[in-house]
């Protein structure tokens, strides 16, 4: 009777240790909310959608959003926090000042997971699927979601100010600022193609429609020139995809070929090791389409806070 009742105890003591043991062995997962919120996808699908309808640019706003966080200390949110006594936010670095948009967007889709799964879901996931809701809205590809990302309770503006590609960039520093993300040069050229979509500042490409340069088709440039003076005008806007500025196509890529890519960081492309990279995806749309999924996945994937570290913040913009 004793070897009966320790044999039933030991059973049950192993049917139970896979549940001990898995707070420490937490992994991204496409499952990872079917118990806890099964509907997460589909709220903030609705989410992203309405605020496309209302404005189509805002797809490009959220899947830039997304690039900026990941790109530093992971795909954690931090991008998402204000700032307060103890946070020096991410917001106000060179990069994102003045610039990075759809915050707004981020709050108003958690609202709605939370009304839904309270304190279940984190920003971080939020903003990863809003990012591929957004390109999906826009006639863009979609890719598959691995989820379970928690929240930081840091921000780091240093990191913001030093580790995103800067639009002045040549190709090797471009190559770089990839590379020390895990990110491989045909994932810098298919994710650099989410410029088919947005718009860019005046100040960010002046030098380069007024440079008479080779690289630069003479009348994108004088077309550039009517809202992009030489003096002022620093935040008139302009498409950095002329043709298609509001659709998920490869026309960025047949921009280049064409010299008339906006950013001397885009048309930079066109040279060296991804010259050729570029000329495909010019020609082949469903090559660009199928590497840029590829590519967003393994940028979502960066670091990311995984259980137990890390929390689901409440509220985004603060710690809570």
């Amino acid at each position: 009777m004793n070897t009966i009742k320790l044999l039933a105890t030991l059973t049950i003591l192993s049917l139970a240790l896979p549940i001990i043991i898995t707070p420490t062995q937490a992994q991204l997962s496409p499952t990872y909310y079917n118990a806890t919120c099964p509907n997460v996808i589909a709220i903030i699908r609705t989410s992203i959608r309405q605020a496309i309808a209302r404005e189509r640019r805002m797809a490009a706003s959220i899947i830039r959003l997304h690039f900026h966080d990941c790109f530093v200390q992971g795909c954690d949110a931090s991008i998402l926090l204000d700032n307060s006594p103890t946070i020096q936010s991410e917001k106000s670095a060179g990069p994102n000042a003045n610039s990075v948009r759809g915050f707004d967007v981020i709050e108003t889709a958690k609202r709605a997971v939370e009304a839904s799964c309270r304190g279940v879901v984190s920003c971080a996931d939020v903003l990863t699927i809003a990012a591929r809701e957004a390109s999906i809205g826009v006639g863009g590809p979609t890719w598959n979601l691995n989820l379970g990302r928690r929240d930081s309770t840091t921000a780091n503006v240093n990191a913001a100010n030093t580790d995103l590609p800067s639009p002045f960039s040549n190709l090797q520093g471009l190559i770089d600022s990839f590379s020390n993300k895990g990110l491989s040069v045909t994932d810098m050229v298919a994710l650099s193609g989410a410029h088919t979509l947005g718009q860019a500042q005046c100040f960010l490409f002046r030098g380069r429609i007024n440079s008479n340069g080779t690289d630069i088709d003479r009348n994108f440039a004088s077309t550039r020139r009517r809202t992009c003076p030489q003096t002022g005008g620093d935040t008139n806007l302009a498409p950095l995809d002329l043709v298609t500025p509001n659709s998920f196509d490869n026309n960025y890529y047949r921009n280049l070929v064409a010299r008339r890519g906006l950013l001397s960081s885009d048309q930079i492309l066109l040279t060296g090791s991804t010259a050729a990279t570029v000329t495909r995806y010019s020609t082949r749309p469903r090559d660009f389409a199928t590497d840029f999924a590829s590519a967003m996945v393994r940028m979502s994937e960066i670091t990311p806070i995984l259980r137990p570290n890390g929390i689901v913040r409440s509220v985004c913009n603060v710690i809570g």
